[in-house]
């Protein structure tokens, strides 16, 4: 069955889901930077992580990396949380309805664009990188 062809609103499962599968096509020599990032979806982002970006609307944050970028990172980062990739549901969802994009299309490029995050990349390399995941 088509994603979101069963007459309810994809679930956080799916959106999993699909966000794994993106995160496999991620190619080398990225992918073997990414066994320790943690995968999380939420519904919507909290109070916190809004007034930290300076959004006022949640359904305008569809993803946020957490953590530092891998060219910023040490021998001596450790005991900290491992870095994550926090992908919101009920944006995604929103986002999806109003751009009319594919669902796992879409969920590939917030997971792409927060691993480019990861690796400090440009969003030039950003869409080269999504291209390959594709």
């Amino acid at each position: 069955m088509p994603v979101g062809m069963s007459g309810q609103a994809p679930d956080a499962d799916m959106i999993e889901r699909l966000a794994r599968a993106a995160l496999a096509r991620i190619p080398e020599p990225f992918a073997s930077h990414l066994a320790d990032v943690v995968l999380i979806v939420e519904e919507l982002a909290d109070d916190e992580t809004l007034d930290a970006m300076a959004i006022d609307d949640p359904l305008d944050l569809t993803g946020l990396y957490h953590g530092r970028p891998l060219g910023q990172k040490s021998a001596f980062d450790s005991g900290g949380l491992p870095d994550r990739i926090m992908l919101y549901r009920e944006a995604i969802l929103y986002e999806w309805i109003v751009t009319g994009v594919g669902l796992e299309a879409l969920v590939t490029h917030v997971v792409v664009h927060e691993v480019g995050h990861h690796f400090g990349l440009s969003d030039d390399d950003m869409h080269a990188l999504e291209d390959a995941a594709g």
